[in-house]
């Protein structure tokens, strides 16, 4: 028992920090009941979202899979070929062999940089497309959106989603999904090749899996707490210089910058704070992930090392020095995946907090949308008619009050009155950039709701 005693020190480090980790998002979990959140949406939901839009493309995918297949031979031969040359070395060194496992190694390597090359590029390609798409989709959706609901969100908020939040998205489909694919068939690749060679080494290692999946799923929700934040500050910040420069005259000539510029910075703050609570946030999670890595390896060496490497048993079996050496490589391999998932982790969570934005002002119903009976306009002499319409703004507050009046084709009408009394309002409601409560609005004797949105103001 003595033997393994730092085998289980180590071991209990490892425990503390996971009763930690776990206390710290239980509390977290707590705090988040007893506050009101905005709109959250679950990950499967975000990613089915954005599957259908890589769903045209399944084909290049595909491509890009068996490119990616090619590549990961790399990573499952190659320490079997050092562990044969350290076995060569160590007996009756002839260099034709070693020649042979030279060359073998160097062929391996040219394929998998080659596949991994054309998986780039064709990844790169294909991202592009489906993230403009998404990009379009967005920009079409705000421009169909109502006056009176693009009153109510602030310009610079659309422009952070049409702009940074589909960036941040692009990097998912040309980077972090390709990753996480080819990291699954490393892992099991690697555990498949350990358990060929040396069963109770492979379970040794196993032994780290499941804090690496707790960690995960640990630090996936601080990471997409920290990103939302993050994204809310950047969303602050554009809003605020949106309307701010466009103003800037009014700003200069009312002598108020020094205001201005005190807002300015309270925004910066807020976002530099944000950013700091991300930066902590992944400031644990990968040196914890590289903890577990570089224990199994002091795992490896000790158990490995109890002999002098000659012929160490473990769990009853014997453990050689080129063993050791191969171990030592599809460990580095076997974490590699691991630890660059919590390298791309950052991303992937921005580009989840991203399309969580995105999708939430897709989602925002039309208020102001085409009859299922709505017809094509294909001529317009003129007439106008108004008959009992009454409009507001807001709730029960009424800008025109059973307004009724009639203007016939070619003639020339006048309304005039003071601020805020409707003119404006009236020729709002005729193009249908609002929709009245009651009453009706007709053109040539047709209701505009009967007639398409696109139709009806291509007359205009």
């Amino acid at each position: 028992m003595y033997e393994y005693l730092p085998l289980l020190i180590t071991g209990g480090i490892i425990g503390v920090f996971t009763l930690i980790f776990s206390v710290a998002y239980f509390v977290m979990q707590r705090k988040k009941s007893l506050l009101v959140y905005d709109r959250q949406m679950a990950d499967t939901v975000i990613i089915r979202r954005l599957f259908a839009y890589a769903k045209p493309y399944w084909g290049k995918f595909l491509l890009a899979l068996f490119f990616m297949i090619l590549s990961v031979a790399y990573d499952l031969i190659a320490p079997l070929i050092v562990g044969y040359v350290e076995k060569l070395v160590s007996e009756d060194f002839t260099l034709p062999p070693l020649f042979t496992a030279v060359g073998l190694y160097a062929s391996i390597l040219l394929v998998s940089m080659v596949c991994t090359y054309l998986q780039a590029v064709l990844l790169q390609k294909t991202g592009q497309k489906i993230v403009s798409q998404l990009r379009m989709d967005t920009f079409t959706h705000i421009e169909s959106l109502s006056h009176d609901q693009l009153n109510h969100i602030p310009v610079g908020k659309l422009v952070t989603r049409v702009s940074n939040d589909t960036a941040a998205i692009s990097y998912f489909f040309t980077n972090v999904l390709v990753t996480l694919v080819k990291n699954i068939f490393v892992v099991i690749g690697v555990t498949g090749a350990m358990l060929a060679l040396n069963y109770a080494l492979t379970l040794m290692v196993l032994c780290f899996v499941p804090f690496v999946a707790l960690f995960t799923v640990i630090f996936r929700r601080f990471s997409r707490k920290a990103h939302r934040k993050v994204s809310d500050a950047t969303t602050d910040i554009n809003t605020y210089l949106s309307e701010n420069l466009s103003g800037m005259k009014i700003t200069q000539i009312f002598n108020r910058e020094d205001k201005k510029m005190e807002d300015f910075l309270l925004r910066s703050k807020k976002l530099q704070k944000a950013k700091y609570g991300r930066m902590f946030v992944f400031g644990i999670f990968r040196p914890m992930v590289y903890l577990l890595n570089i224990s199994s390896v002091l795992f490896l060496f000790y158990l490995g090392s109890k002999g002098y490497i000659q012929d160490t048993t473990f769990l009853g079996q014997t453990i050689t020095a080129s063993l050791v050496v191969s171990f030592y490589m599809y460990i580095s391999r076997f974490f590699q995946p691991v630890q660059a998932l919590a390298e791309q982790f950052d991303q992937l969570q921005r580009s989840f907090a991203s399309a969580e934005k995105i999708f939430s002002i897709m989602d925002i119903p039309l208020e102001v949308v085409d009859d299922e009976d709505a017809i094509e306009l294909e001529t317009v002499k003129g007439e106008i008619e108004f008959r009992d319409v009454w409009f507001a703004y807001e709730p029960d507050v009424w800008v025109l009050k059973g307004v009724s009046f009639q203007i016939e084709p070619g003639q020339t009408v006048a309304f005039v009155g003071s601020t805020g009394s409707g003119k404006t309002t009236i020729l709002s409601l005729i193009c249908r950039n609002y929709d009245i409560q009651k009453g009706q609005i007709l053109i040539d004797g047709i209701d505009i709701r009967k007639i398409k949105i696109s139709s009806l103001r291509r007359h205009f």
